[in-house]
């Protein structure tokens, strides 16, 4: 077959190779594609040209005028993608406008019909051919995926992509060309290259193949990379270490999942007692690195107390605060702040907070004689919490006790039954047992103090502002130092941990906020139980309205138990909430593990459509549980109203 190279108007010679100029090539009328190529498809065929030349020649008639004579220029009857692959590449300077371009001239057929052939009739390549070939050229000619994203015109991601599936399980692509998986799925199966996992999870699949529930079923014994052990330890330690972190190239994994937990458990810990070993330099007896705080340690603790600044730290704390709002002034973030501007005033906080830190300090003794816990936050950081003093050191931890009072030391629950009991005849026995000389008798004693105290009562009565102080002044007592004898009112908090009722609960955000609350609280109270009551009086109405809220905060119990049913607890708890106007999205997030899917279908759209809409709710009604469930969990992470549905 001959090839000829045209320059200028040529007659028509069906059925022959010929090499056109590209500036001579025209987009044909007849071409049956209306909708043109997609910027990435050219993007494509323009790197594919660019690499391995033109693998398919284009197919041209000659341009005529209206007489019939030829006007130099060949219309593209079939390849005009390709045409303007090179025009783009000429554009971009990697080949002339007179590059000769190889084509085949048919004027015997019909132009549209060649056209509509070219784009009708072929079988594109199955989608795992495709994945296994870019396989091998990355195996066999080790190439990258920037290599082949160049010879190929698609991005290095894309090549990541089609390597992944390229390297699922043979066995799972072939269930794949048969139809037995969706590209879905088979991306799913793809979250990591091993073949035996993937076979294992594929075989103890069910009717219910969701991707998600294959992704779920393939992580399972990983860790997440936001999980707070992943968080803390860092992504480059593990790896260091030796630790694999999968990725999921076909959905956002947020980091991916690491694949070893034991070794993440292990470095945590290490990291762990690394830090406890600093705290334990500090002067403490003992700290301890645990990675969940150690609810049932059983240990009484104590709060650093409060410490006035020398003259010169006020002084230093006076001029630095007034520099710190100089340099701020005008600025409304750091982001705004020149550098120099942002490191000094970083500088000058910096001093602040080590001048303010002097305001309160834990007592010699407590440090010498007890411990802290070094433990994980919710959020990944460390959680120092001091203070802890072991039962066989508490004397010497807190040499000045507080004393029994004077007298009978029965609890009041005993007293009350032995006075139940009590006859003329036992009175008289005390009264003959009485000690000589004594100034007042047991029986008067209790005489005058039974009056007093009725006195009490009325005169408290009377004096609201009063019995504000001695409510706040006992709950505080028995909250704060455990000591339920400091108080004169028989009024006693309770407080029920939650930890058993919610795996979880106190590693979250909202449990970080109150420990942080009681803690400040803690921290402004005086060493000595003693001196408690007039450290409330001294407060301000509305710090000791503060407290007293904080106090009976802890004693709210709201629980429902199956087996102990409070419907009147429960109604009050309803109306406290309203009272409140309690937001549960602000602060809790409806999960599939937490709750979504563990309600009925029936339960998820009823709160759908009072979270969200109808509408939400009518388009998720058909959807199975689980990915019902899925749905639903997804949309509460994106879009907070979701987290109305209420309990």
């Amino acid at each position: 077959m001959n090839a000829v190279t045209e320059t200028a108007a040529a007659e028509p010679v069906s059925g022959i190779e010929i090499f056109v100029p590209l500036a001579k090539l025209k987009k044909s009328p007849r071409n049956a594609r209306k909708v043109p190529h997609g910027e990435a498809a050219i993007e494509a065929l323009a790197a594919s040209i660019q690499h391995k030349g033109l693998i398919q020649n284009l197919v041209v008639e000659p341009e005529v005028r209206e007489d019939g004579t030829p006007t130099g220029y060949y219309l593209v009857t079939a390849g005009e993608g390709r045409r303007q692959a090179m025009l783009l590449s000429a554009k971009r300077k990697q080949i002339r406008k007179s590059h000769p371009v190889r084509c085949w001239l048919d004027t015997v057929n019909d132009p549209a019909e060649i056209s509509l052939d070219e784009n009708v009739t072929r079988t594109p390549m199955h989608p795992a051919d495709q994945f296994e070939r870019f396989a091998e050229l990355s195996n066999d000619k080790g190439w990258g995926a920037q290599e082949i994203g160049a010879r190929f015109g698609v991005s290095a991601n894309v090549v990541k992509q089609r390597l992944r599936l390229g390297a699922v399980s043979p066995k799972l692509l072939q269930v794949y060309r048969e139809d037995g998986l969706t590209l879905d799925q088979l991306m799913a199966f793809a979250i990591t290259e091993d073949h035996a996992r993937q076979e294992q999870v594929f075989e103890n699949l069910h009717h219910n193949r969701e991707p998600w529930i294959i992704r779920r079923d393939m992580t399972a014994t990983n860790v997440p990379a936001d999980d707070r052990r992943a968080v803390f330890v860092g992504a480059d330690a593990y790896i260091e270490a030796g630790g694999t972190i999968i990725r999921d190239l076909f959905s956002e994994d947020r980091g991916g999942f690491f694949e070893d937990a034991g070794l993440l458990d292990m470095l945590a810990a290490e990291k762990l007692r690394e830090i406890a070993g600093e705290v334990e330099a500090e002067g403490w007896k003992w700290a301890e690195a645990h990675i969940d705080y150690p609810h049932a340690h059983g240990m009484r603790r104590f709060y650093p107390q409060a410490i006035p600044l020398s003259d010169e730290d006020e002084a230093r704390l006076e001029v630095l605060s007034t520099e710190h709002d100089d340099l701020a002034e005008g600025y409304s973030s750091y982001d705004e702040l020149p550098e120099d501007v942002a490191e000094r005033l970083e500088a000058v906080s910096h001093e602040i907070d080590a001048i303010s830190a002097k305001r309160s300090a834990y007592d010699a003794n407590v440090i010498a004689h007890g411990g802290a816990f070094v433990v994980l936050h919710h959020d990944g950081t460390v959680r120092i919490e001091r203070g802890f003093v072991r039962t066989e050191d508490e004397a010497l931890a807190d040499p000045q006790p507080e004393q029994e009072a004077e007298g009978d030391a029965t609890a009041p629950e005993a007293r009350e039954d032995l006075e139940d009991e009590d006859t003329d005849e036992d009175v008289q026995e005390i009264e003959e047992d009485e000690e000589p000389g004594k100034p007042i008798s047991d029986s008067l004693t209790r005489d005058l103090s039974a009056h007093r105290t009725l006195a009490l009562r009325v005169a408290l009565a009377d004096q609201p502002d009063t019995a504000l102080i001695a409510l706040t002044h006992t709950l505080t007592a028995q909250l704060f130092y455990s000591y339920a004898e400091a108080g004169c009112l028989e009024v006693r908090p309770t407080l029920t941990p939650l930890g058993s009722h919610a795996d979880g609960i106190e590693d979250t955000p909202l449990a970080a906020r109150a420990s942080e609350q009681h803690e400040a609280w803690a921290e402004r109270m005086p060493r000595d139980v003693a001196d408690l009551w007039g450290f409330v009086v001294g407060l301000t109405e509305q710090m000791r309205t503060a407290l007293l809220a904080h106090c009976v905060s802890r004693t709210v119990n709201a629980l429902r138990l199956p087996w102990d049913r409070k419907p009147r607890s429960q109604q009050t708890a309803d109306r406290l909430a309203s009272a409140l106007a309690l937001d549960m999205a602000k602060d809790w997030t409806p999960t599939v593990d937490s709750y979504l899917g563990r309600v009925t279908k029936a339960h998820i759209v009823e709160a759908v459509a009072e979270g969200v809409s109808e509408d939400a709710a009518r388009r998720i009604a058909d959807m199975k549980k689980p990915d019902m469930a899925q749905t639903c969990g997804s949309a509460c992470k994106k879009d907070p109203v979701m987290g109305v549905i209420g309990v």
